[in-house]
């Protein structure tokens, strides 16, 4: 308990966050795939993370106010809006529309809230948590954009209009991105790269939602494979660099790598069907075992961590 009667375990850090986007773009991709049984076991995980961690969210805004105001200036605050439109995003390809349009308008609500106190705070020479200016926008804007078809040609502007807004919020966080951390990051720098792959992502999706024909649908297949190239780009620099300077212990932030992971494999899938790529398929399905498997090692790591910390407790009770 903290001082005011609430459960630590109750009042989660923001960059918890990045562990229901990590969990529900894994089942994305499983779904894309064509994987069902592992996207849906998958899909349960994170809806129970994402109302475990709302709740908990939720408590604290009720009873530790200032608490939460502070946290809600950090870029890791935004973790709830990307993490709630990936979940919508899964809620949809299941068919549940109705479930997913409300989880765009609880997202879009929190980005009202908390992306102008993030921008306000945000310096120079940021982590890669600075990205997530980028990532929580697009994740709306791909939301938007599935959801286009069923909602009309309106969502699918409302969408168009975020996806711009994300490209420039990357273009800010990248000037402010501190490039040191691609060699000692303790995670969170992979969403250098996720925040491209989920821009590539939303551009695949606009091109999907049949809103537009001619040279706007050229457009739109262009901007969506040179992002992707951007995304692929980064994912070997990345990958480069960790493989140079390994780290290889546990660290919450460790969820913002696997995050990226799947989110390239996913924009990878739907590029390859949007723009009629079909060599992006198959790199895609590679791309996300890998993702698979880096989330399997994470999560390894995170239950090792707590099974030492209810250890170290459990001692330290005994003494006392």
């Amino acid at each position: 308990m903290n001082e005011l009667g609430i459960p630590r375990w109750a009042a989660p850090p923001p960059a918890t966050g990045a562990v229901v986007m990590a969990t529900g773009i894994v089942s994305v991709g499983f779904r894309l795939a064509g994987f069902t049984v592992l996207s849906a076991v998958a899909f349960v995980l994170d809806s129970a993370l994402w109302l475990f961690l709302a709740g908990g969210f939720a408590a604290q805004v009720a009873v530790d106010r200032r608490e939460w105001l502070a946290r809600a200036q950090t870029p890791p605050a935004l973790t709830a809006v990307a993490a709630t439109t990936v979940l919508g995003v899964r809620l949809q390809l299941a068919g549940w529309t109705p479930a997913a349009a409300v989880l765009l308008v609880v997202a879009a609500a929190a980005w009202v809230v908390l992306l102008p106190r993030v921008m306000r705070r945000l310096g120079r020479r940021m982590p890669g948590a600075a990205f997530l200016i980028c990532v929580a926008t697009q994740g709306l804007a791909v939301l938007a954009a599935v959801l286009a078809p069923q909602a009309g040609d309106g969502l699918a502007w409302a969408a168009l209009v975020l996806f711009l807004l994300g490209l420039g919020l990357y273009v800010d966080a990248l000037v402010r991105f501190d490039l040191g951390q691609l060699a000692v990051g303790a995670g969170d720098h992979w969403v250098a790269g996720g925040a491209m792959a989920i821009s590539a992502l939303a551009a695949s999706k606009l091109l999907a939602s049949g809103a537009w024909s001619g040279t706007a649908h050229t457009a739109l297949r262009t901007t969506t494979l040179v992002l992707l190239g951007i995304a692929l780009g980064w994912y070997l620099v990345l990958a480069c660099f960790e493989a140079g300077r390994p780290r290889l212990h546990y660290d919450l932030r460790r969820w913002s790598t696997v995050f990226p992971l799947g989110m390239t494999a996913v924009a990878a899938l739907s590029a390859a069907a949007a723009a009629r790529v079909s060599w992006l398929d198959p790199l895609g399905r590679v791309l996300l075992w890998i993702a698979a498997a880096v989330w399997l090692l994470t999560a390894y790591g995170a239950v090792r961590r707590a099974a030492r910390a209810a250890r170290e407790a459990r001692t330290a009770g005994e003494r006392v």
